[in-house]
């Protein structure tokens, strides 16, 4: 375990593994920790840097306030880190969150990006009914159904305090960019110049086939799959399928 002091964000991450360089980014609330197996598979053929989001995992602060442009400051702060710890274009693998970071730092500096692999990511937000926004702005005091085993973990890895002011900040962003068109990375897709590929679960709560469509149509070297079965974790839902899927891209990229 290491760590990346920038102002008032202290990353966490990891290092394993020899050759070209992945950087592996779990999503908002989530940690490298839980994605053991998968950094263990790619380290048998590339040297895995894996990190936690600022305010996730061990990564500080926290809790953490997110602004309407946190993916924005989460990216341009993963490119400096990046040429820190790496002599070369790195792969971009993310999830979720992380897959909006990979994704953005691929469009705001595209020299770093060797290819970007992402899923439950789509580089805008859709939220017409307003139920992502509420179901993390009151998931600590009243989930909403479903929610019940997210709201056990979030106590469990953050306390109380900590889980509702990070739940609650996060729905404001958001909420923020919602209102504000729903864009994340998407209108600046188009400077993404390496190989993407882009995953999204069939019931996936957050993230839509259209979504990740109208994100490929605006990046020259694209693919996306939607993949039966799967909601928004595909890595734990359809885990054999998902992990063949990773390797095989990041061989052929």
């Amino acid at each position: 375990m290491a760590w990346f002091e920038h102002g008032p964000t202290r990353l966490c991450f990891e290092v394993a593994g020899r050759g070209d360089p992945v950087l592996l980014l779990p999503g908002v609330t989530d940690s490298i920790a839980a994605h053991g197996a998968l950094r263990h598979h790619l380290a048998e053929r590339f040297r895995v840097i894996a990190a936690d989001l600022p305010g996730s995992g061990l990564s500080g602060p926290q809790p953490r306030h997110y602004g309407r442009h946190y993916y924005e400051e989460d990216a341009a702060l993963f490119v400096e880190f990046l040429a820190e710890h790496t002599d070369r274009p790195a792969h971009l693998v993310g999830y979720s969150d992380g897959g909006e970071v990979a994704l953005m730092m691929a469009a705001l500096q595209p020299s770093v990006a060797r290819s970007v692999f992402t899923w439950g990511a789509a580089g805008a937000v859709s939220d017409p009914d307003g139920q992502i926004v509420a179901s993390f702005r009151t998931v600590v005091d009243d989930p909403v159904p479903g929610f019940g085993g997210f709201r056990d973990y979030l106590l469990a890895s953050y306390g109380e305090v900590v889980a509702r002011a990070m739940t609650q900040s996060f729905a404001d962003a958001i909420h923020a960019i919602v209102a504000d068109g729903g864009d994340i990375c998407r209108d600046r897709a188009d400077r993404i110049t390496c190989p993407v590929c882009l995953l999204v679960g069939e019931t996936d709560i957050f993230v839509t086939k259209p979504l990740i469509d109208a994100l490929a149509a605006r990046i020259a070297n694209s693919e996306t799959t939607e993949v039966p079965g799967a909601g928004h974790s595909i890595h734990e839902d359809k885990r054999e399928w998902f992990t063949a899927k990773l390797l095989d891209w990041l061989a052929r990229n």
